[in-house]
């Protein structure tokens, strides 16, 4: 049966944590403004495919539905699943373990046994909505075992698996008391893609030492229950942008005349700092408040003259190390702005809440420096949102060497955000940077973004997952 025949069955399956829609306070639903909803939009458009995921509220339960020319499928996700399977084990645990621990990860088995549970019903779902031979991309760190769930109960499928966050060495990987059962539940997909060469590796060397399975080049052999092999294929898809919609945007009167409000507003500056974060302990918020009150206090910048603007979105707000995190921000914040401001001038403008687009770009638009001082982080597109908006071949962007956009963004100033002392240097030089420096570099940046934009990492993907199938038919046929 294809799914020309019936209509609720689709050749291009997503399956996400999430799906790419909210749902108001009306009952009426709206795009995402996520990352991966960006991402992948363009993709799903072309595709009139179905996309897997949790609507966004417990106990939600709805009926499948069709969005912008995309079948959504909602799983319903019950208050306990979200707090065992979503806060407790994806947040709780392989978060920060997958983040170098830079907060502790705990362990508990009732929080596995829930992540079990509901990644087996995002696996069933998806087998039920998919076409005959049809491809089915599962993203990200939440669904793990959905791989090799999806490939026992419909072995016909061509499987792909994105994984959005860092993989971890195997020093820290091997904490984890399921390592083995998360490895077989990823290996069950065609196509594994890593953000970073390094995370592919990781991911080889795991499978290697816990596994014993022969890895050679991106290819991984994986022992099938008939005495047979396959291959699985683990490499870097570094994930990107859909970047000429910003610069659309930045191209907008209104959206520059925002930008020109902004700049007002904080009182004509002569220089704007901006970050742009959610609210986590990886993405080095602290470390870029601590260089930048140093720099007040050492006298190295003037408080009148340059103004940090720190856009700091909601995150999990009832996991304990993320309402302890916000506490620390907001105490910075206040300490460094007592000591600072004056009746005309505020020296950090925090922004606990999320924007629109529009906003972010005018933001883009009317910053001269971009802080990205992540601790680790799988890509950062916040860093490639900044350069594509920036049409004027301006501003300069201070990059931490421990976020993926690094190993595709040569040009910016590259940081290590644990040397304060270094980044204080480099966040100064930014400040100085000269126009004729500055435009080399973005226009660099900017080539860079453009060339490697969402849509050739969607088609880079899916290419290498049409190549698997391709494999696959030829030795059903040998």
């Amino acid at each position: 049966m294809t799914s020309a025949q019936t209509p609720d069955l689709a050749d291009l399956v997503v399956v996400a944590n999430r799906l790419p829609v909210d749902r108001g306070d009306d009952g009426e639903w709206k795009r995402s403004p996520g990352g991966l909803v960006t991402a992948l939009e363009p993709m799903m458009r072309r595709a009139d495919g179905a996309w897997v995921g949790w609507p966004g509220k417990p106990d939600l339960d709805v009926e499948p539905f069709e969005f912008d020319g995309t079948h959504l499928v909602p799983i319903t996700l019950t208050e306990e699943d979200v707090e065992l399977y979503y806060e407790g084990f994806s947040n709780d645990t392989i978060w920060p373990l997958y983040h170098d621990v830079i907060a502790a990860p705990r362990y508990r088995r009732q929080w596995w046994d829930a992540y079990v549970r509901v990644n087996r019903r995002f696996a069933e779902a998806a087998a039920a909505v998919a076409a005959d031979g049809a491809t089915v991309w599962v993203q990200d760190y939440q669904l793990q075992l959905v791989p090799m769930m999806l490939r026992e109960l419909r072995p016909d499928l061509t499987i792909g698996y994105f994984h959005h966050i860092p993989f971890p060495a195997y020093g820290l990987y091997s904490q984890l008391p399921w390592r083995r059962q998360v490895l077989e539940g990823l290996l069950g997909a065609d196509v594994i893609g890593f953000q970073r060469v390094a995370d592919a590796g990781n991911f080889a060397r795991a499978v290697r030492r816990q596994l014993r399975y022969d890895t050679k080049a991106s290819g991984i052999t994986v022992p099938q229950p008939d005495g047979t092999t396959r291959t699985a294929l683990a490499k870097a898809f570094p994930i990107s942008i859909d970047a000429e919609s910003y610069a659309a945007l930045a191209r907008d009167p209104k959206v520059q005349a925002r930008a020109r409000e902004i700049r007002e507003g904080l009182g004509n500056p002569r220089k704007i700092l901006l970050g742009v974060d959610r609210l986590d302990y990886t993405k080095g918020i602290r470390h870029r408040l601590k260089a930048f009150g140093e720099l007040l206090e050492d006298g190295r910048i003037e408080a009148s003259d340059v103004t940090l603007v720190q856009v700091a979105s909601p995150s999990r707000e009832r996991v304990e190390a993320y309402a302890q995190l916000r506490d620390e921000i907001e105490l910075t914040v206040g300490r460094i702005n007592g000591t600072y401001d004056t009746t005309g001038h505020t020296v950090i403008r925090y922004l606990h809440h999320g924007y629109p687009r529009e906003e972010m770009v005018a933001l883009f638009l009317a910053a001269d420096v971009m802080l990205v001082t992540a601790l680790r982080d799988g890509m950062n597109l916040v860093a490639k949102e900044y350069v594509a908006s920036r049409i004027d071949n301006r501003g300069a962007l201070v990059l931490s060497e421990f976020a993926g956009a690094a190993d595709e963004l040569g040009s910016a100033l590259l940081i290590n955000p644990h040397d304060i002392v270094g980044m204080k240097d480099t966040i100064l030089r930014a400040i100085d940077m000269p126009g004729a420096e500055q435009g080399r570099r973005m226009r660099a940046l900017r080539r860079r973004v453009f060339e490697h934009d969402v849509d050739a990492w969607s088609r880079s993907f899916l290419a290498a997952l049409e190549q698997a199938r391709g494999r696959t038919e030829s030795a059903a046929h040998a």
